[in-house]
């Protein structure tokens, strides 16, 4: 029997800033939330849960697992997602396609990439 994701779970030290951040990035919901964790899932039920779990230690390198998001219109959803608290941290321009490695509020890195 094939296994599926359940959630995907990114470890911070605010929660609730987090998981508010996420769920406007990605129009999910809020489903659970206390002063430890938070979880949030898709409105269709479609797609991995997502957790964030409060944690005491800092942030202090690289993610070695991060999402990758796709749009139409990268220019537009960095300035959003800016908006919302991210940050840029890198800017890749290819003949592929172009990709901005960025942060959420609490530093964890992700990826957002558009067409050239």
């Amino acid at each position: 029997m094939p296994i599926s994701i359940e959630e995907i779970t990114f470890d911070c030290a605010d929660p609730e800033r987090v998981s508010r951040f996420w769920a406007r990035a990605l129009g999910y919901q809020v489903t659970e939330l206390d002063d430890r964790h938070a979880k949030l899932d898709h409105p269709a039920g479609t797609g991995p849960r997502l957790h964030f779990q409060r944690v005491p230690e800092p942030k202090v390198a690289k993610n070695r697992v991060h999402p990758d998001l796709w749009t139409e219109d990268l220019d537009a959803e960095v300035a959003r997602l800016e908006g919302l608290g991210a940050r840029v941290l890198e800017v890749f321009d290819e003949q592929s396609g172009r990709r901005r490695v960025m942060a959420d509020p609490d530093g964890n890195e992700f990826c957002l990439a558009g067409p050239v």
